[in-house]
């Protein structure tokens, strides 16, 4: 049994959140839900009954569910629920389509280095804000990720520029579309 996948999603403005989770052999469905604040904006049920007994179940398991999921993503982007979201009262901002990538610094090579001119690092680094990542499905509206802070007590922050883990598993899910 896989332990499912789960992402929050930025779509025109509009935090959802898509969850994928596997019911297991004695209920062997694949259910994907779409949120908004606690709302079912939608659902997708596959059952998987019919191929209990392959010898590689998991494996199987594990790629249907991404597809699913990677499904639901899509169907979310490519402005499928639009309508159903309106329903619910939940106004889409049209300016949000297509995020803005923040201008580019500008770097000047013949700027001199000097110590007064380089910051100095607070030891203990505060929290890092969400991070925010766009990204590009193809075929549809660019939409953002957001990575929801894990707090440790016993360790200090780190920062780091490495990608979130749930930016490696959303670009894992989406790779060759």
């Amino acid at each position: 049994m896989i332990v499912g996948f789960n992402h929050n999603v930025t779509y025109r403005g509009v935090g959802f959140h898509v969850q994928t989770e596997d019911s297991g052999i004695k209920s062997p469905q694949l259910i994907t839900l779409l949120y908004h604040g606690g709302t079912i904006i939608s659902s997708q049920k596959t059952t998987y009954a019919d191929i209990i007994k392959v010898d590689n179940l998991e494996q199987i398991v594990e790629e249907l569910a991404k597809e699913q999921h990677k499904g639901m993503l899509r169907r979310l982007t490519g402005g499928e629920f639009d309508e159903r979201i309106a329903q619910f009262g939940i106004t889409l901002n049209p300016a949000a389509a297509k995020p803005v990538a923040p201008p580019e610094p500008e770097i000047k090579p013949e700027t001199p280095v000097t110590p007064e001119s380089v910051a100095v690092e607070d030891p203990v680094p505060p929290s890092p804000p969400l991070e925010k990542s766009p990204v590009d499905i193809p075929g549809s509206e660019s939409v953002i990720i957001v990575e929801e802070p894990i707090i440790d007590k016993f360790r200090k922050t780190k920062t780091s520029n490495e990608p979130s883990l749930d930016e490696l598993i959303y670009a894992y899910l989406t790779a060759g579309q």
